[in-house]
């Protein structure tokens, strides 16, 4: 079977997590719980990033240790995950003595090769971004991230030989379309690569500056740049370049990671597996902001998102759903407590809610809570296995491309289909008329849609798939268990044949999955 390794950004710990890490770790987990479902030995990462300028003065604001700060706050972003139902194969601290391990072993390697020398260099350093910049990129003379004045700092560092494999990136972009997507974040990389000279990159501080960081193998006086350290960390969690695990996962590695971030993803980390002749990741899979009312979220403006206070408040999986739904996968989206309540009410509780509350008490009223043997399919049957097979298959699709709204939308047109069966062929009408055989027929159809809409729900929703598949009396073991021998491939057959569900098999009588939500009831704030 073909293996997945999927990575889900080193995250910071000079604060703790909001709803842009939530959304993140979110997405790695419903692309790996995907990815298994089709069959693939699939596993993602994630952990923190524990070094550098940020953290040393994030200590000190908050008047702790480092080691402190950084133990509590990764402690904070371990914790948290479960909380989501996300579950990392692996949690990588950069501060561990395997991850440092890694990173003194790949410098060397690089410096051995002549590809890391030293100098002396002068530019605009950003605290926020631990970067320098070039006067030309500063914006109205400050760091175009943060928007606040740089610091112009003069010294000698080590330097990565990065402008040597500029070209051969460039090439490696264009011949391969999606290696970086969305296709906007593509041309953005290009951007990068094109019209100037790459700059190489400084890959050091001083100790006399900054002691809270990775020494370098080769001069003790210095310590490792935080990016050249922290993208490391992809291969920590697979025990190093050269390992088993390494050798079978990397090939197929894949990250996701928010468009803040592109850079470091897309120029500085390909030219670093160049220099160490190490193959390039499949897919840079990059996202944009959430933001609340149009406006970047911000602690200073009182408008930052907790993901587990919403995600309890208005039930994890509806959560789930509505960050993948909201956002078109590559561009911004707004969050607000409006929002989700629309969303949830509009498809979740008026759509597929409603369509397991109904079929089921149709199904305990007609047949005694039995799944009932179908008969003869009409031209109604027919048009509804076209469109269930049509959906699931654009479903797979464009969930495999990491276009995650598209996809649900695709799933709920199946969703929205099978209400207006039901409106169409009225079982009810079937029922007082005494024709059983059409009743069953109308009845199985819906039934056995609805296990594979639960099905391919699995991903975004874990535990609500699982209720769904309980309540048409399937053994949901594996799933609750996650089981993944027994789970790994099951979906690809799903958009093919019809009849999975057997015959007497017993329903729940009633179903309230999704209780609607009365919207003058509904008391915030989510922050």
């Amino acid at each position: 079977m073909t293996p997945y390794y999927l990575t889900a950004p080193i995250y910071y710990v000079n604060a703790k997590p909001h709803l842009g890490h939530a959304y993140t770790t979110i997405v790695a987990d419903a692309m790996t719980r995907f990815a298994l479902l089709m069959g693939r030995d699939a596993m993602f990462i994630t952990g923190t990033d524990e070094h550098g300028d940020k953290i040393v003065k994030a200590a000190e604001k908050a008047g702790t240790s480092v080691e402190e700060l950084t133990d509590r706050v990764s402690g904070e972003f371990r914790a948290l995950w479960p909380e989501l139902r996300a579950r990392p194969a692996r949690f990588v601290r950069t501060t561990s003595p395997e991850h440092k391990a890694v990173v003194r072993a790949f410098l060397q390697k690089i410096y051995d090769a002549g590809d890391i020398y030293f100098g002396e260099y002068g530019g605009y350093y950003c605290y926020g971004c631990e970067r320098f910049y070039t006067e030309k990129e500063l914006e109205k003379g400050v760091c175009p991230q943060h928007l606040t004045p740089t610091e112009y700092i003069s010294e000698k560092n080590y330097f990565f030989r990065m402008s040597k494999y500029q070209e051969r990136l460039k090439k490696h972009i264009l011949d391969n379309p999606d290696f970086i997507r969305p296709a906007r974040y593509r041309a953005e990389a290009l951007a990068l690569l094109e019209g100037e000279v790459l700059d190489d990159l400084c890959i050091s501080r001083p100790k006399t500056r900054l002691s809270w960081g990775i020494d370098l193998p080769f001069d003790s006086e210095y310590v490792c740049y935080v990016w050249f350290d922290a993208l490391l960390a992809y291969f920590t969690a697979l025990e190093g370049p050269g390992s088993e695990l390494f050798n079978r996962f990397w090939p197929q590695a894949e990250h996701l990671v928010a468009k803040d971030i592109l850079k470091p993803h897309a120029v500085f980390w390909p030219t670093m597996l160049m220099a160490a002749g190490l193959p390039f990741y499949r897919h840079l899979n990059v996202h944009g902001y959430w933001l609340s009312r149009s406006t970047k979220m911000s602690k200073s403006i009182g408008n930052v998102v907790s993901p587990l206070e919403t995600a309890l408040q208005y039930g994890l999986d509806a959560f789930r759903y509505f960050l993948l739904r909201e956002m078109q996968f590559g561009s911004d989206a707004d969050f607000s407590e409006e929002a989700l309540i629309a969303r949830f009410n509009a498809d979740l509780a008026n759509d597929l809610g409603n369509l397991f509350s109904r079929v089921l008490s149709m199904t305990e009223k007609f047949c005694s809570g039995q799944v009932p043997a179908p008969g003869p399919d009409r031209d109604m049957e027919r048009e509804v296995k076209g469109l269930a097979q049509d959906s699931l298959v654009n479903f797979q699709n464009f969930f495999g491309r990491v276009q995650f709204s598209l996809a649900l939308e695709k799933l709920w047109e199946l969703v929205r289909a099978l209400n207006k069966y039901v409106d169409k062929a009225a079982p009810w009408a079937l029922a007082r008329a005494g024709d059983k055989e059409t009743l069953g027929t109308v009845l199985y159809t819906l039934l056995e849609c609805m296990r594979k809409i639960a099905l391919h729900l699995w991903p975004v929703m874990p535990d609500k798939s699982v209720q769904m598949l309980t309540q048409l009396g399937c053994d949901c073991t594996v799933f609750a268990h996650e089981d993944a021998a027994a789970i790994r491939g099951i979906l690809p057959a799903e958009s093919e044949g019809f009849g999975t569900l057997d015959t007497g098999r017993k329903v729940a009588g009633v179903s309230n999955l999704f209780p609607r939500i009365d919207v003058k009831s509904a008391v915030g704030p989510c922050a």
